[in-house]
């Protein structure tokens, strides 16, 4: 295989890039308008050189791409004035008006994409190129969707809380600017969704016109939900609803309808669509952040025509604290869309991924001051074990029951064993700890809950299932009470029972109508739940909360606590709890294991050791660390490092791993922690026969040996050369550590500095002002100002560079703009800086300002003194050509005859249409103007 220079590589990268968005990529001298509605164009011949690659979308040239090798990815903004060159420049063959629209830098590795009908056009990073489709759409389109976002109508507030009506005003503003990304704090129960169902409305209603919105959860329970609400949604400007005007798809399968205009989507189900790959649907059932096991190394996402990178221009995320992290964070990034965030809860990591844009932060104790939340009581139990825990004696008879099974057998106890708190309902059990718990509860409700005659909606948090189980009995019993009034609520479907021939005989419980039964019905009173916590439980009616387990986590104990939060009106309570006097008016929590006087930490999903450095992982392993999470981290990051090192470094690590590639190694690890694998190792370990149980103990055993012997390949020197590779390749992006502006200012003395750089600027131009045509007619002949052309002031500006680095025009201005305390528009390009500095340093100007102000303030003099001077004034159509030229020459100094015939004179018909609207004075207006307006 011959080895391909950079450039070639690129080039090849962005062709197969090319092809996946359905574009055909063609030679200059081959072109074929009939292979595809898009067609890209290698080298495309200009006035100023071949362009890349030139977009042909209906054999109509649209766009450009401007291609590098992969080393410029960290440089690649400084490409954009080269591929905005190509997009203003005569092309061959085509004639064009104006500057081509769409623009693109890429390295094959990274996009970058630029609209020029954006209001302020700025390149974003995109995952692929745009289909031919989407840029045939959008060239239709008389404004693209962010000049559109500047045209929200205003927002009728009637229905709409403080809190919802700032939220959607920020959010608009923070669209209108532009910004990518942003996020929406409001507390449970103060409205998000309705919030978000607003804002979607608002998006999709003329004139801004979005075309489609994907709103994500993280459970089937919450999209759901999300229907429910967008199929009740009545906008306070219509008498349609939501769903009457616009169609709304839940998606269930692989199907996604191409008239849909909102799309509710768990963040699991569109990874599995994106990946073109059926979902597992248990998967739905259970937030991202709970899963505590992941089966394997999630697949990156990848190009989907069926879904491009452009199929929605708005992304709402709710409880976006859990689906904005590592697999989860591909499917968000995938996609050119503004992403909004939604949550009660945020984190550091949190404000960091939404880049600190915080459009509303209404949070528990706003809510509660508003009457939208409700506040909470604290009331503590507290027992002997509960504290310190207790002791089994030897020799005594007790009970061993296994979890799932809940099967039992005594036997003596062999030896003295002292138990923690901590241990209690995991691996040992005391019934009468937790009997005693609930004992506490019940006795206490009548000073708790006054004047009620049954017990409030309560919902208990447990340990794990077994603990559930046996609290669900023991409150059944001690309230004296049926199996309705005490239930478990959960994500998961109950499991059907089956008999021996596979039949169903009993079927598993539905936990909707569970769930269903507490929020309206009068039983169950009391609902125990081990995974149903963050969100979808949304009972109003519940009145307190007993915390049998402990939580390190802050804003996990938020969301546990937001279960409470909910308000709710006096008849709504009395129709589940009869005797209640009056609306809701608090909520209890019932501290019965320490929980509110626990050291909580930010939260974190629960992830596999993704902050451990890699060489911590590598080092452990060698030293013996054999459990799961560390040996696949270690495998999962160097196999991502493999796919970044060049043969030579594959060399090396192989060299210090006597021999063993990198990938090898990888492999090892990973079978060292193969289930089938330790369980085949444990059954030898245990010396038993196959399809018999060996046991957690030699199960344990079995991976150490496993892992053992793929570690004998770590030594100190190849983990020190890895992990060197590896910082080599690696920049680290921060996301948690969040900054806070102390100081902003130039190094060392700000004053001193700025006088320096300004008089070293100063020197130079008067040392040149003989040799440089453009500074002798500044210095030496004032009159003839107007004779500077572009190619003049582009001589200097080249000279400059070459010269002094140093004295870049936009540094030296920001000094000259510091010294003359200087607080308006900064300038438009170097160019006008530069001239702008020329007439600073020669005394034109007395203090800097930009060249476009002063050609804008000229030309009004100009036409004031003009208007004034008894002549006939300029008419509407005059005028409307006068700023064309006023601003040509703001950015080009001069006009001439011949730029009537280029952009944007020719669009409005060049030369002939304004010697048609001035006749025999179009010179002399032409000279008028570019004497004054230099002037």
């Amino acid at each position: 295989m011959v080895n391909q220079n950079p450039e070639q590589k690129a080039q090849d990268e962005i062709d197969q890039l090319l092809v996946k968005a359905g574009w055909a990529v063609q030679d200059k001298k081959k072109i074929d308008f009939s292979a595809s509605l898009g067609v890209a164009v290698r080298e495309y011949q200009t006035d100023v050189g071949p362009a890349d690659y030139v977009l042909f979308v209906d054999k109509q040239a649209v766009g450009v791409i401007e291609a590098k090798p992969e080393a410029w990815g960290e440089k690649i903004t400084i490409v954009e004035d080269q591929s905005q060159g190509y997009a203003n420049a005569t092309l061959k063959w085509v004639n064009k008006s104006q500057a081509l629209r769409f623009v693109y830098e890429s390295t094959g590795v990274i996009i970058r994409f630029t609209d020029g009908k954006d209001p302020h056009p700025r390149s974003r990073e995109v995952f692929n190129f745009h289909r031919p489709e989407t840029l045939a759409k959008w060239v239709q389109e008389p404004k693209s969707l962010r000049a559109r976002l500047q045209d929200f109508p205003p927002l009728k507030t009637a229905g709409l809380r403080d809190c919802q009506i700032t939220a959607i005003t920020n959010l608009e503003e923070s669209l209108k600017q532009d910004k990518p990304r942003a996020l929406v704090q409001m507390a449970t129960g103060s409205g998000k969704t309705f919030t978000a169902i607003t804002s979607s409305y608002r998006l999709l209603r003329e004139p801004v016109s979005a075309n489609r919105i994907l709103f994500l959860v993280d459970t089937k329970n919450l999209g759901e939900q999300a229907e429910q609400e967008f199929m009740s949604f009545l906008p306070n400007d219509d008498n349609r609803k939501f769903t009457e005007l616009y169609t709304v798809q839940r998606l269930k399968n692989q199907f996604i309808a191409k008239d849909a205009q909102v799309c509710i989507s768990t963040i699991q189900r569109m990874y599995s669509l994106l990946r073109g790959e059926p979902l597992d649907e248990s998967l739905e059932e259970q937030n991202p952040a709970e899963q505590f096991t992941r089966p394997r190394e999630p697949l990156p996402v990848v190009y989907n025509a069926k879904i491009p990178p452009e199929f929605f221009d708005v992304i709402i995320i709710d409880e976006c604290h859990r689906s904005i992290y590592n697999l989860w964070r591909q499917v968000l990034e995938y996609f050119d869309a503004y992403l909004v965030g939604l949550t009660a809860t945020p984190d550091n990591r949190t404000f960091g991924f939404f880049r600190k844009n915080v459009v509303s932060e209404y949070d528990h104790e706003k809510a509660v001051a508003d009457g939208v939340n409700v506040g909470n009581e604290v009331y503590v139990i507290e027992t002997e074990k509960t504290r310190q825990g207790g002791e089994i004696t030897a020799k005594q008879q007790v009970e061993r029951r296994e979890r799932n099974t809940r099967r039992r057998r005594w036997e003596t106890q062999d030896e003295d064993e002292t138990y923690s708190a901590k241990q209690l309902d995991r691996n040992i059990v005391n019934p009468d700890q937790i009997r005693t718990v609930l004992r506490a509860f019940r006795d206490a409700l009548p000073s708790i809950f006054p004047g009620r005659q049954e017990v409030p909606k309560t919902l208990i948090f447990a340990k794990t299932d077994s603990h559930a189980d046996d609290i669900i009995q023991t409150v059944r019993e001690e309230f004296g009470e049926s199996n309705q009034f005490c239930r478990k609520v959960t994500y998961r479907v109950g499991n059907d029972k089956l008999d021996a021939d596979g039949e169903v005989i009993e079927k598993g419980e539905d936990p909707k109508s569970v769930l269903a039964q507490f929020r309206n019905d009068y039983y169950p009173r009391i609902a125990v739940t081990v995974d149903m916590i963050a969100t979808g439980t949304d009972v109003k009616a519940l009145e307190c909360l007993l915390f049998m387990r402990d939580v390190k986590s802050k804003n996990y104990f938020e969301q546990m606590k937001g279960r409470g939060t909910r308000t709710l009106d006096k008849d709504s309570l009395k129709k589940v709890t009869p005797s209640a006097q009056s609306a809701k008016t608090h909520y209890v929590i019932v501290d019965a294991i320490g929980v509110t006087k626990s050291l909580k930490t930010a939260s974190q999903p629960l992830i596999t050791k993704p902050s451990v450095p890699m060489k911590d992982l590598a080092m452990g392993v060698m030293m013996g660390a054999c459990d799961s999470d560390t040996v696949s981290s270690l495998a999962g990051r160097l196999a991502r490092l493999d796919k970044q090192l060049d043969d030579k470094e594959r060399a090396r690590i192989a060299g210090k791993a006597g021999g063993i590639p990198l990938l090898t190694i990888v492999g090892e690890l990973l079978n060292a922690i193969d289930g089938d694998r330790v369980e085949q190792k444990a059954l030898e370990v245990a010396g038993q026969p196959e399809g018999t149980d060996p046991g957690d103990s030699a199960r344990d055993q079995a991976q150490k040996e496993l892992v053992n012997q793929a570690a004998n390949v770590f030594n100190g020197e190849l983990i020190d050369l890895i992990d060197s590779i590896r910082r080599d390749k690696e920049q680290t992006i921060v996301h948690d550590d969040l900054d806070t502006v102390i100081t902003a200012e130039w190094a060392g003395e700000t004053t001193e500095n700025a006088k320096a750089l300004t008089q070293e600027f100063a020197d130079y131009l008067q040392e040149r002002a003989d040799n440089i045509d453009a500074l002798s007619i500044y210095f030496h002949t004032p009159a003839r100002r107007s004779e500077v052309t572009y190619p003049q002031i582009k001589a200097l500006l080249e000279q400059l560079r070459q010269d002094r680095p140093k004295l870049a025009p936009l540094r030296v201005w920001q000094a000259y703009a510091y010294l003359d305390n200087y607080k308006g528009e900064n300038p438009l390009s170097e160019l006008t800086a530069l001239v702008a500095l020329i007439r600073r340093v020669c005394g034109i100007d007395p203090e800097i300002r930009t060249f476009g102000s002063t050609v804008r303030k000229n030309f009004q003099d100009w036409i004031m003194k003009y208007h004034a001077g008894g002549s006939d004034k300029f008419n509407e159509q005059q005028m409307a050509w006068l700023h064309l030229i006023r601003d040509h020459v703001a950015s080009s100094f001069h006009v001439e005859r011949d730029d009537l015939d280029m952009a944007p004179f020719d669009a409005q018909g060049g030369l002939g249409r304004m010697y048609q609207l001035f006749g025999e004075r179009m010179d002399w207006v032409m000279g008028e103007l570019n004497r004054e307006l230099v002037a």
